[in-house]
């Protein structure tokens, strides 16, 4: 089964657009699968209307920040496969079956990558300046050869991401969890694959990201995986 995991901060308004397109690509696979939404610790707006209406499971997050729904999404998966994509729209369901295709070939993460061959992203040209800046720097911090680790658009091997201890606040976490991945299932076992995606601008309301604590936390996240690594390595 395949847990369809979308992290939500005020994103009703873009869920009532997104749940009929993604429901539309996860029939398509001929698999069962659940929907859950993780919301804010105490709800914002109406999201858990929208789930009930579209059958998603509605869940809070306990911890803080991104990080925190993160994990309280693991936590609560019952399938063997964990997808997550962004509740704003700007993770298109039509690659779903992409991904999906490519996962079954035996990789244990795959990620919808904007900077593979073929990938595009309409992010400002500042922001995609620093996003290849920052997935440089944290290709050589965890070792992980691809070429979009800081994407949010990825299905994972449920067994594998459910044995790491993530503690990442913000959105760091998708580095974090890449390279706890890759530590416990061996460097040499390890299987990442891409999927080239187009990465949209959001449906509806505004990024929930801030630039200074997105920077110091990454900066903060970056010296701690480096000591994480060679921990492992000994």
């Amino acid at each position: 089964m395949i847990s369809v995991v979308l992290l939500a901060y005020k994103e009703a308004e873009s869920l009532t657009i997104l749940f009929p397109r993604l429901i539309e690509k996860m029939d398509s696979l001929g698999e069962e699968y659940e929907l859950i939404v993780v919301d804010t610790a105490k709800p914002l707006d109406n999201t858990s209307e929208v789930c009930e209406k579209f059958g998603a499971r509605y869940v809070n997050q306990e911890d803080p920040g991104f990080g925190g729904a993160y994990r309280k999404g693991i936590s609560v998966i019952k399938g063997d496969k964990m997808l997550v994509l962004d509740s704003d729209g700007s993770h298109d369901p039509k690659y779903i079956p992409d991904i999906y295709n490519k996962y079954k070939e035996g990789y244990d993460v795959v990620i919808g990558s904007r900077y593979t061959k073929g990938g595009k992203t309409e992010d400002a040209v500042t922001s995609r300046i620093m996003s290849h800046i920052l997935n440089g720097v944290y290709r050589v911090v965890t070792g992980v050869k691809a070429k979009d680790l800081s994407t949010n658009f990825r299905i994972y091997r449920a067994d594998l991401i459910r044995q790491v201890k993530l503690s990442s606040v913000n959105y760091d976490v998708l580095e974090e969890v890449l390279l706890l991945m890759k530590l416990k299932a061996g460097k040499k076992n390890f299987r990442v694959g891409e999927i080239p995606i187009t990465f949209n601008k959001r449906i509806a309301g505004e990024s929930k990201r801030r630039l200074i604590p997105f920077i110091i936390s990454y900066i903060k996240t970056m010296f701690r995986l480096i000591g994480i690594r060679i921990k492992g390595a000994n």
